[in-house]
């Protein structure tokens, strides 16, 4: 359904020479099957992928060959069958021409298909279900910085969508690949908008495509027919296809600055979006292909291409005729956004929607740069109503805060203000230094303060082991204390009340005792026996020295263990009662060799005419 919609207009823009005719002459064309497809392991904004093959693996045409094990990420998916021939770094897309870690497919020529999953009614399944299928078929935002689908489909709770706006603009130059797409598969563009629609139930739906396009918004027009879709035709105007610009055109508000367009209830989605997640639900079919603009003055048949993922830039220029005598520059994306490739080894990725191969003439380069005159036209045709010049000097003079303060990250780099500099500045490139120079030092600001976080826990743990450990000293030191003088307070009170005194006299006697009751006992026994055989003036041959050695080797063990009995009561020990019967067996053996010390003296004291013999 389409009905006139009111539109708003944005700061700035300009209207540079379009070039689109180039590559709209004929169909999208397959670009076929390359001799090696390179995989890179990271295609778009987020975490990269971890292999989930090795080398020597054979694999199918649509079989997940990579997968994100943590973080922000979507799958990696093998674009053809054949066998994995080696996982290593490799030239990638990149303003620096750096390397990063790619699966290397050899194609073994059946293209067979892994076994796949259709859903012919997705109002069937849950929601989640449906994004877990997204997520699944590794789709990413095909129309920026790639952000993965399913994760922008699942906004915050407080956050409700009312508008899902499909970004159909396309207004950078010589890029065609959206707008054939929506002439040749407006039926799978408005079928993924469904899809999305249904999983976000918005309000509102638009498709907003500039009115360059006629061809375009006729299919689009006809294949929304009987839906409550609507078709927005706006005036052409670079930066319109920017997302921000495009909500503000369609809805008049304004994404906040550091903001998401779901902060204000809007959504926005790219029609090669749309197409993926529409073969994605009603085909089981991952993300493994895409639609490539190759067009410039340098190649004979400039067109676009349907490209397998992994491809070889070079192989793709081939295809479409590429004059090597005649290129001047190659540019990866559009003339304003896009960078000039240092090598042509680097493969198409998901994000992949254009190479320029341009003569000399077509795409002249930038005279050298001039002192800025402070004529303004940056800051009129800035789409962010920023201040291009302030940011200008700030970022040479590398002062990144006042920059940053200056809301250098709302910056879209779209390039008008270095299109339109009079003194060839390239402005965009100072930008892109300044926010790459304060990201990494953001990053190494948060590093130190983890490690300083890290060292602070340390040292308060420290700390607490510390004072645990010197309360634990000070409490055994105190109970030491406290026993000591509880010892030294008893023995202080027995000594004051004669207790020990009397004890010991107390066993004295009844070792006296026993030693008097042992002397009785000998005499009788050493009379009996001399009685029949010695003459009564006889004294009985009895060793003095020996009793009395027995004697005081007894007595002294007795006071040895009396000793040790008071210190074990004295501690409350548990070997107490096992000390109080070994000194009483003592004090049995102390009395009887008393008794017979004294039996033995009385004995040798004794006159030979007293004695009797019985």
């Amino acid at each position: 359904m389409s009905s006139t919609i009111k539109l708003w207009d944005f700061n700035g823009g300009i209207h540079p020479a379009e070039n689109k005719e180039l590559s709209t002459s004929r169909p999208i064309q397959s670009a076929g099957v390359p001799a090696q497809l390179v995989l890179p392991l990271q295609q778009h904004i987020g975490a990269p992928t971890e292999p989930t093959v090795a080398v020597g693996d054979v694999v199918l045409k649509g079989q997940k060959i990579a997968d994100v094990s943590h973080g922000m990420g979507v799958p990696v998916h093998a674009p053809t069958s054949g066998v994995i021939e080696s996982i290593g770094d490799y030239p990638v897309p990149h303003p620096s021409g750096m390397a990063d870690r790619c699966i290397v497919l050899k194609p073994d020529g059946k293209d067979e298909w892994c076994e796949r999953y259709p859903i012919a009614d997705y109002r069937s399944l849950e929601r989640d279900e449906a994004l877990a299928i997204i997520h699944s078929a590794g789709i990413s935002g095909m129309g920026g910085a790639g952000f993965p689908t399913d994760i922008k489909l699942r906004p915050p709770r407080d956050r409700k969508v009312d508008t899902l706006i499909l970004n159909g603009a396309e207004c950078e130059p010589y890029i065609t690949a959206d707008d054939m797409t929506m002439r040749e598969r407006a039926n799978d563009v408005v079928a993924g908008l469904k899809v999305m629609a249904w999983i976000l139930r918005p309000e509102r739906c638009v498709i907003g495509i500039e009115d360059n396009k006629p061809e375009a918004a006729a299919a689009l027009r006809e294949a929304t027919q009987g839906t409550q879709v609507e078709l927005a035709v706006i005036p052409t105007k670079y930066p319109s296809g920017g997302e921000k610009q495009l909500i503000q055109i369609l809805t008049g508000m304004e994404v906040p600055s550091g903001g998401i367009p779901a902060d204000i209830g809007v959504m926005c989605q790219n029609v090669g979006t749309a197409v993926a997640v529409a073969k994605a639900i009603f085909e089981g079919s991952p993300l493994i292909s895409r639609v490539v603009t190759v067009t410039g003055e340098a190649v004979i048949n400039p067109g676009n291409f349907e490209v397998l993922l992994g491809t070889p830039l070079n192989y793709l220029l081939y295809q479409a005729g590429l004059q090597q005598d005649r290129v001047s520059r190659l540019i990866l994306g559009g003339p304003m956004m896009g960078y000039t490739l240092t090598t042509t080894a680097v493969p198409v990725i998901k994000t992949t929607n254009c190479i320029i191969a341009a003569v000399a003439s077509e795409l002249p380069a930038p005279p050298p740069e001039q002192a800025c005159i402070r004529c303004g036209q940056c800051a009129e045709v800035c789409p962010m109503e920023l201040l291009p010049q302030q940011l200008f000097w700030h970022a040479k003079a590398t002062e990144f805060e006042k920059a940053e303060h200056l809301n250098l990250f709302d910056c879209i780099e779209c390039g008008a203000c270095s299109y339109v500099c009079p003194s060839s500045i390239p402005l965009v490139q100072y930008y892109r230094y300044a926010k790459g120079e304060i990201r990494v030092q953001r990053a190494e600001q948060l590093k130190a303060d983890r490690a300083r976080e890290r060292f602070e826990a340390r040292q308060q743990r420290l700390e607490r082991e510390q004072q645990e450990k010197e309360l634990r000293r000070k409490e055994r030191a105190k109970a030491a204390a406290e026993a000591q003088a509880n010892k030294k307070a008893e023995a202080e009170r027995a000594d004051a009340n004669g207790e020990a005194a009397d004890e010991r006299a107390a066993k004295s006697a009844l070792v006296e005792q026993a030693l008097a009751r042992k002397r009785a006992s000998t005499e009788a026994n050493n009379a009996k026996v001399a009685a029949p055989t010695e003459p009564a003036q006889k004294k009985p041959d009895i060793d003095i020295k020996a009793l009395e050695k027995q004697f005081a080797q007894a007595q002294s063990k007795l006071e040895t263990m009396q000793a040790m009995l008071e210190d074990a009561k004295a501690q409350q020990a548990d070997n107490v009662d096992k000390l109080e019967r070994a000194v009483t067996k003592n004090h049995d053996r102390v009395k009887r060799a008393e008794e017979a010390l004294a039996d033995a003296r009385k004995i040798q004291a004794t006159p030979p005419e007293s004695q009797s013999t019985e």
